[in-house]
């Protein structure tokens, strides 16, 4: 059975939804994509870096899929995030952010808001990743804001996908961890 809301389809299969009509989302059991993307973190050049799956190797992964560079809704989330990198790493886990943006737009971002200039993780270029994730808006073509927790073995163990304009809960997502 096919349920439609708005642009959004979801169908109950064991393992993939159709999130739109030509892609499917990655879900909780399913493996996480392997990937290569460029990555900055914070607000120098030198930053600029390679991150793949293997990065994390034997650590959980939390990634933080947003909308844009230069948005409203996404520093907030990504300051915080920031804020609380101890408290991920007490669970043994590194956090990414991630957009379709390139590594060059994260870059400029981290120089100009404050906010980002004391980034301490990586901010991927990830517009292969979010296609192979399935988490991209067919009309905006940017990502959906969806968070996932992939643990050591590299499976998805949590997956948490709000509406473009709505922001999420760093407190949930350690909470879930």
């Amino acid at each position: 059975e096919k349920a439609r809301i708005g642009r959004i389809y979801s169908v109950s299969t064991r393992f993939s939804y159709p999130l739109f009509e030509e892609s499917f989302m990655i879900l909780v059991g399913q493996e996480f994509p392997k990937f290569k993307c460029h990555a900055n973190v914070g607000p120098n050049a030198e930053s600029l870096t390679t991150i793949t799956n293997e990065s994390a190797k034997g650590k959980w992964s939390v990634f933080v899929f947003y909308p844009k560079d230069f948005t409203f809704i996404c520093p907030t989330e990504l300051v915080d995030f920031n804020k609380r990198l101890k408290d991920f790493s007490d669970r043994d886990a590194v956090v990414y952010g991630a957009s379709t943006d390139n590594e060059y737009s994260h870059l400029a971002w981290c120089q100009q808001h404050e906010g980002l200039k004391q980034l301490k993780y990586p901010l991927l270029a990830a517009q292969r990743l979010s296609r192979d994730l399935g988490i991209l808006d067919p009309n905006e073509d940017v990502c959906l804001r969806v968070t996932y927790i992939v643990d050591p073995n590299n499976v998805v163990q949590w997956v948490c996908m709000n509406a473009l304009s709505v922001g999420r809960n760093t407190d949930e997502v350690l909470r879930v961890l």
